[in-house]
């Protein structure tokens, strides 16, 4: 019974992904002139890490006459038929580079094009960050070591919370029991892989039965071939290998009894690696391995808070398809959209919290200040500032650094320079050599470009027009903001001007994420108060004004509010969760035309709205519920950037005196605003300079490991060919 239950749904999903990968017309003719056709089920072709890949042989019901060889190289061994006929196998010992898959029966045959690289990486982040120093126990230079395994269980003793360690060898007599989505009760026994690739370290936990075999083709009967991804927090950079998050605990306890696998990599921990083509990759190599080892994926959902959501919003833009559901908590849309509020905190309060700065008869109460900023307190902005603005620092510390190998500006001009955007030159591009420094010019190369600008920006504009300041404090504000060195991490009293192609190549490669793939992922976000913790409640409709702004309409976004600060509600990751279970399912059977956009939308479930919650599960309304929740401002919205904040550089137009009011400013004051805006202010009501499209799947490398400063578009995947007499 159970063995034919597996069966049902391996067929199902295996002839979901042969027609997904085909294509409805090659599908078709297959069908009709009985061709063989080759399609990768771990991944796309061009993809391939490690030496194997999981394929089907199409076009075939059996093995029978069937002859499978990948790089020249016999593996028809490895192939076995289904029960519905369809053929798979795991084809091993790829070379490195382009080979061939070739599988003939007869006279028809066929041929798929891989690329294999190393399971160190890189697959398409580009050139690796160094220096990078492995853990102890790494077998080479890529910090590769075998797999280690260790088990857990799930208590029938309520005061025994979380999983506790297993030990097949004696096992505990309090083995509580599970049933699955599938309506499989076994053990709650799971199975704990840790390991390495892309030189760090990955997780995979699934319910396991110790002692019974599990393959790809043959997996448990408890697992339902679906995937949770769990996430890190924070946005940092390190040089070295760290531990990955937990994939047993929160709603990932809650997947694994419902017979989900979960994985993490460490690089998806934003706090370790916050850049949006590592982290893809990391998780592209990993959900290869774990499909290759467990089994084919039906539907994959992320969760994960603050650097977690981070992860999740900006790899779903820029590399659709990773998930089909993201559960984002305390959001972030992305690092570099919100890095203008970051900057403008840190240069407002380098003022503010300095009275001697404060020109003559100039003087600031907290709540002036305050409305500066967009908030209700300074506080917010302190905090942001002490937890996140030193990562764009180049002379800070970072992990796997040495203090003789990190830049100094003076001394070694040369060094590492431990910054998130020095960290993602491979994206961003390094400055052009008409805007280098000093010590640019005594190393030879320019440092990553940044694309954060405050040129134009009349800080206080709305609190000048609301009356909360006067117009000598909005002109000494505007007058001694200043800017950033990119030498130092320094304030200077010129504005900041955005390097460029960073600002365009930002854009294009999802730093900044500008939503316009984000439509083929379901999103479900949860959403508390955050009253001056940095983790601002307006961020959650910052991304559904982008999805607005670029589809018209936020069809594929919830978002679930509550009291409990930052996360919304005791219960709403796993709630979250259960919801977005069903809201995938529904759009997995939906087999009518149209694209995954189209399915995210029309396929959501009619019991799925915006909620508020108590704080401990329970739902008080189908509605968001403001009151609780409420959504503050930043400095460059006072300044009149729209809630989407993702106009990194604005357009500028003359500065009018009449667009302030008949007699606001003296012409003294009106003389200094002239000084300050020679080349005009921002007008928000434009797009911003090189504001542009993320573009989907992109590479920073080629064929031969070289560096594509910018990216470029992946090719569509490869398919395969036939090869008939």
């Amino acid at each position: 019974m159970l063995r034919a239950a597996r069966t049902r749904l391996l067929v199902i999903v295996l002839g979901a992904l042969v027609a997904l990968a085909a294509g409805p017309a090659a599908t078709g003719a297959a069908a009709k002139s009985s061709r063989l056709s080759i399609t990768a089920l771990s991944g796309r072709a061009d993809l391939v890490s490690g030496g194997d890949a999981l394929v089907a042989i199409g076009g075939v019901r059996s093995t029978r006459g069937l002859e499978v060889k990948a790089a020249g190289k016999d593996q028809t061994s490895a192939f076995s038929a289904g029960a519905d006929g369809t053929v798979v196998g795991l084809i091993s010992g790829l070379p490195l580079g382009r080979s061939s898959v070739v599988a003939r029966r007869s006279r028809r045959a066929a041929k798929l094009v891989v690329t294999n690289h190393p399971i160190g990486g890189p697959v398409f982040s580009g050139p690796q960050l160094l220096p990078w120093t492995c853990q102890p126990t790494a077998r080479d230079a890529q910090c590769n070591e075998p797999a280690t395994f260790s088990y857990l269980y799930k208590s029938s003793d309520p005061a025994k919370q979380g999983l506790q360690p297993y030990d097949p060898a004696g096992p505990p007599p309090d083995v509580a029991m599970t049933t699955t989505d599938r309506g499989v009760t076994v053990p709650f026994v799971v199975r704990l892989e840790t390991g390495y690739l892309d030189r760090d370290q990955y997780r995979i936990a699934t319910l396991f039965q110790p002692g019974k075999p599990w393959t790809a083709t043959a997996p448990q009967d408890q697992f339902n071939h679906k995937l949770l991804i769990t996430h890190g927090a924070g946005c940092g950079v390190q040089h070295h290998p760290a531990g990955a998050p937990s994939v047993t605990a929160g709603a990932a306890e809650t997947a694994l009894a419902s017979g989900f696998a979960t994985m993490s990599h460490a690089l998806d921990n934003a706090g370790h690696n916050c850049n949006v083509a590592s982290e893809a990759e990391a998780l592209v190599m990993t959900k290869e391995y774990l499909t290759e080892r467990y089994g084919t994926l039906r539907y994959t959902i992320g969760t994960g808070c603050s650097g977690g959501s981070l992860a999740q919003q900006w790899i779903a833009n820029a590399y659709p398809g990773v998930y089909q559901g993201i559960l984002p908590t305390c959001s972030f849309p992305d690092a570099w959209g919100t890095a203008t509020q970051f900057l403008d905190y840190h240069l407002t309060l380098a003022y503010l919290d300095t009275p001697s700065r404060w020109g003559a008869g100039v003087a600031w109460t907290p709540e002036q200040m305050a409305a500066v900023q967009g908030h209700i307190s300074v506080q917010n902005a302190r905090i942001s500032d002490a937890a996140q603005f030193h990562v764009v620092v180049p002379t800070d510390r970072c992990g796997g650094v040495t203090d003789q190998e990190r830049y100094d500006p003076a001394r070694n001009p040369g060094g590492v320079r431990c910054t998130i955007q020095d960290a993602a030159i491979n994206l961003f591009g390094p400055r052009r050599a008409s805007s280098w420094a000093a010590q640019e010019k005594a190393i030879g190369r320019g440092f990553a470009g940044a694309p954060t600008d405050n040129v134009g920006v009349q800080y206080g504009l709305g609190a000048l027009r609301s009356g909360k300041i006067n117009p000598a404090q909005f002109v000494d504000l505007n007058a001694k903001i200043g800017g950033l060195s990119l030498v130092d991490g320094g304030i200077v009293p010129e504005r900041l001007v955005a390097d460029r192609p960073a600002l365009a190549n930002a854009y294009r490669s999802g730093l900044i994420n500008e939503t316009n793939n984000l439509d083929r992922t379901a999103i479900i976000d949860c959403r508390g108060p955050d009253e001056g913790l940095f983790h601002d409640a307006y961020r959650a409709f910052a991304v559904r004004a982008r999805l607005d702004r670029e589809h018209g309409h936020h069809r594929n976004q919830l978002i679930w509010e509550g009291p409990v600060s930052l996360i919304a509600d005791r219960q709403c990751e796993r709630n979250s969760f259960l919801a977005m279970d069903r809201w995938l399912a529904a759009v997995e059977a939906d087999k009518g035309h149209g694209t995954p956009a189209q399915k995210v939308a029309r396929d959501k479930p009619a019991d799925l709205t915006d909620r508020c919650y108590d704080g401990s599960g329970g739902k008080v309304s189908d509605a968001l519920c403001p009151s609780v929740v409420h959504v503050y401002g930043t400095p460059r919205t006072v300044a009149g950037d729209a809630i989407t904040t993702d106009n990194n550089k604005c357009r500028l137009k003359p500065l009018n005196r009449e667009d302030y009011g008949s007699g606001r400013f003296t012409d003294a004051q009106w003389a200094q605003l002239q000084a300050i805006f020679p080349d005009g202010v921002c007008d928000f009501s434009k797009r911003g300079v090189d504001q542009r499209p993320t573009v989907a799947w992109q590479t920073y490398q080629d064929s031969r490991g070289r560096v594509i400063y910018g990216g470029r578009p992946m090719p569509p995947p490869p398919r395969s060919r036939p090869l008939d007499d």
